[in-house]
């Protein structure tokens, strides 16, 4: 089948006057339908188009229910039944102006960086990326590093699929609290990190590089898992049972009369579940003609019309298998495994070290981590099961809490919360701070001088 020649505009100053020309029009309808409210958004078509108007619907947290995509011409018109968090319709009287205002002119990247620590100074703080073989005790000897290197942890997102983690962590400098611009000192973090990730096992992650500019977390992560093939399924090294693998039902069809791939994606529902997908399409170089989704129920359900950026459709089998995995991948690496712990307190240096060492030595295993800081408070998300990925005994959980603080530390599974002792204000017992195997670790990488 000859392919179909792509209509989307190519040139970038052909772009940037369309731009001008017609700016994206959003329009906010809360008549329409008593369940949600309808978010209408057309505009001049341009590679990334959808992805840049769902991530921005993702940013502001709303519920995607229904979505209504089409693109197939020099226009797009995308239509959105969202929700608040809480299942409501909107009410903020400015919500079309905050997305036409994010939908402006401003600089976007679809560069697939394949490195495995990189750092960059942007804003008000350096970013570094990681990505490595994942193993029990990991993030803790990340945030060890950077605790004894003087870098203060400000924000970072963690995220673990297929054997393999990416992170981008957001650090400043302790004593200052400003970015950290001096590229000996970036050098020496990359260096120790990447020390870290390799461990004993991991070839994969033995290259550092320097990004530039800044990114999106959330998107910057796919890009990176996606890089790493975290979508290589391999029976003897991943996590998880196969049924567990298997929860995405995907299917890639051709759509002869037409002349698009057809893509179907059934899957419990969980919220930003559309920005994952689509942000999987797009780095896999397919542009979205074409899309209906439906999540109003426990399952979501959507259907992709897709073509190559050059106008063809799939071809071959291997093609069509490797679009099944991605798109499983996407699925499952915001997949939450674990118990859900809430980190809640007053921030300060070397915090996450000191949680995470704890972790560690009580058997505790990071699947998934959020870590921001508003103000002077730490406002921490992990998720973790044993070292072997499996659930983590009652006992165990209640230990970890008593060492940090029963205050500080909570357990959002309301059988565990049943069973917890009164609570008591609790801080950390700083007088055996890295004494034991996180001693012995720094020791190792010339940090310190002695661990006896």
């Amino acid at each position: 089948m000859d392919c179909w020649s792509s209509s989307l505009p190519h040139d970038d100053e052909f772009e940037k006057l369309m731009r001008r020309i017609n700016p994206p029009r959003v329009t906010v309808d809360n008549d329409s339908s008593r369940e949600a409210t309808l978010i209408t958004v057309d505009s001049a078509n341009r590679r990334g188009s959808l992805l840049e108007v769902v991530q921005v619907l993702t940013d502001l947290n709303l519920i995607i229910r229904r979505a209504y995509i089409s693109s197939d011409g020099e226009w797009f018109m995308d239509v959105f039944h969202v929700t608040d968090q809480r299942g409501r319709k909107l009410s903020e009287d400015d919500v079309a102006e905050r997305i036409q205002q994010s939908l402006g002119p401003r600089g976007r990247s679809f560069r697939s960086l394949r490195r495995s620590v990189g750092v960059q100074a942007a804003g008000e703080n350096t970013t570094i990326e990681l990505t490595g073989r994942d193993r029990p005790g990991l993030l803790s000897e990340v945030f060890a590093v950077l605790a004894d290197l003087k870098c203060n942890v400000v924000a970072a997102e963690v995220w673990t699929h297929n054997s393999r983690m990416a992170s981008v962590v957001f650090i400043t400098d302790e004593s200052t609290g400003l970015p950290i611009n001096d590229a000996d000192r970036l050098d020496n973090i990359k260096q120790l990190l990447l020390y870290v990730l390799k461990g004993d096992r991991d070839k994969r992650s033995a290259n550092t590089a320097v990004s530039v500019g800044s990114t999106h977390k959330e998107r910057r992560l796919h890009q990176m898992m996606y890089a790493d093939r975290d979508y290589d399924v391999d029976d003897t090294d991943c996590g998880g049972t196969t049924s567990d693998r298997r929860k995405a039902l995907v299917t890639v069809e051709n759509c002869a009369d037409k002349g698009y791939t057809v893509v179907n994606l059934r899957c419990p529902d969980r919220p930003k579940l559309l920005f994952d997908t689509v942000c999987t399409l797009t780095d896999m170089q397919y542009v979205v003609y074409h899309a209906t989704v439906n999540s109003e129920g426990p399952e979501a359900c959507q259907e992709y019309y897709i073509r190559h950026m050059d106008g063809c459709p799939i071809s071959s089998e291997a093609e069509r298998q490797r679009v099944i995995n991605c798109l499983e991948a996407a699925v499952r690496r915001r997949t939450s495994e674990g118990i859900r712990l809430e980190l809640c307190g007053d921030d300060r240096a070397g915090l996450l070290s000191d949680v995470t060492r704890i972790f560690r030595e009580n058997g505790l295993s990071v699947t998934r981590a959020e870590v921001t800081t508003r103000g002077s408070q730490a406002v921490n998300v992990f998720y973790v099961t044993d070292a072997s990925g499996n659930p983590v005994r009652t006992e165990t959980i209640e230990a970890v809490r008593s060492e940090i603080g029963l205050t500080i530390l909570r357990v959002k599974e309301e059988e565990l919360l049943s069973k917890s002792p009164p609570q008591e204000s609790g801080r950390f017992s700083l007088g055996n701070l890295f004494r034991s195997s996180s001693e012995k670790f720094l020791y190792n990488l010339g940090l310190i001088k002695s661990y006896s």
